[in-house]
């Protein structure tokens, strides 16, 4: 009777450990990203702004990410910036603190000491002036730097690179070859110094990705990032949804949502002009500017991004973005309505969302 006792003892100690660690690895190892970026948060978090869980609690906001089941972090890179922030030893100090976190990295590289996106892809004033040879040589050695020193999980080549990167040296429609020469060069210095890290190419929007994506097809590249925003990129989800599809299908690879966002109001709290905020910029009568609409518009977003075969995840952009310099600051955030926090700071709803059940 005492052994039967004793074994019954073991196999119920066996199967909660083996329960336990079969939720661990479903919750530290799942291969679907739910990310946000938050690479204004080393520049905010200079103000020792406090955060709030769902509960009321005051909490650190890294730990509120985590505890809410996000698990991959987005980070811009420029390359030399006109202060700190972005810049490369900002970038690696913080990758470390996410990695100390349990967190994955996704660095988002802008080859430009600014931003860049569809409109402004400017090469960085270091690099202007040079040889074509020398601006791929360049090219290859910062990449070789970043993926070396941060060791991402995820590393973009280049941001919203709808009209190419560095230009006008490799402008995708004037300078097409010298285009994937760059991006040829970057590719190869991370395939040979981070094996394991996994290469996005990132379009802004659905019209035209077609195009692009063709246009890449013979790039060495792991995953397509799309950026979506109703405001910019139209307010049907089935177009979302049926475009996502067919990328991943006509050439064979997994796909991300690397941007979006939604507003949970068009109420500001600081005075710096919001670029969401007005209601025929929503998707409406389905998703008002509301912490509900908020939270149903990104649950929609993770199931579009389920349904489609290869779909691998999603990100949301400005999740730190709160009115830190204060309610009458004309020069701090443009997205506060579009945070993950509300006006005191207390995290919305929509966190929930980054669970993946």
């Amino acid at each position: 009777m005492f052994k039967k006792i004793q074994i019954i003892i073991v196999l119920v100690v066996f199967i909660s450990c083996e329960k336990e660690n079969t939720l661990n690895s479903v919750n530290n190892n799942s291969t679907f990203i739910t990310a946000v970026d938050i690479s204004s948060y080393p520049e905010i978090s200079n103000s020792n702004p406090l955060f709030y869980d769902l509960d009321g609690n005051q909490n650190s906001f890294l730990n509120i990410l985590k505890e809410n089941k996000i698990n991959t972090i987005r980070l811009r890179l420029w390359v030399n910036p006109s202060t700190e922030h972005s810049g490369f030893n900002e970038v690696k100090q913080f990758s470390q603190t996410l990695k100390s976190y349990g967190l994955r990295t996704w660095i988002t590289l802008h080859y430009s000491d600014t931003w860049a996106d569809p409109s402004q892809q400017e090469t960085p004033v270091n690099w202007q002036g040079i040889s074509f040879a020398a601006l791929k040589d360049s090219v290859y050695e910062y990449t070789k730097k970043v993926v070396v020193e941060l060791q991402p999980n995820y590393i973009q080549i280049g941001n919203e690179i709808n009209s190419g990167l560095l230009h006008p040296s490799g402008h995708l429609t004037n300078n097409p070859q010298q285009f994937k020469e760059l991006m040829t060069r970057a590719i190869v210095a991370v395939r040979t110094y981070a094996t394991d890290t996994k290469i996005i190419l990132h379009f802004a929007g659905l019209d035209g990705s077609d195009w692009f994506f063709n246009q890449v097809n013979q790039l060495d590249y792991d995953i397509i990032g799309l950026s979506y925003y109703p405001i910019w990129h139209g307010k049907s989800l089935n177009s979302l949804k049926t475009k996502m599809q067919y990328l991943s299908e006509t050439y064979n690879k997994k796909i991300v949502i690397a941007e979006t966002a939604y507003p949970f109001t068009l109420n500001w709290n600081d005075w710096t002009n919001n670029i969401v905020g007005l209601d025929e910029q929503l998707i409406l009568p389905e998703y008002p500017a509301t912490i509900e609409g908020q939270r149903q518009f990104i649950k929609k977003i993770k199931i579009i991004t389920k349904e489609v075969e290869n779909g691998i995840g999603f990100c949301y952009w400005g999740a730190e973005l709160i009115a830190w310099k204060g309610n009458q600051s004309l020069d701090a955030s443009p997205w506060e309505n579009q945070a993950l926090f509300d006006f005191d700071n207390i995290a919305l709803p929509v966190l929930r969302e980054f669970i993946n059940e």
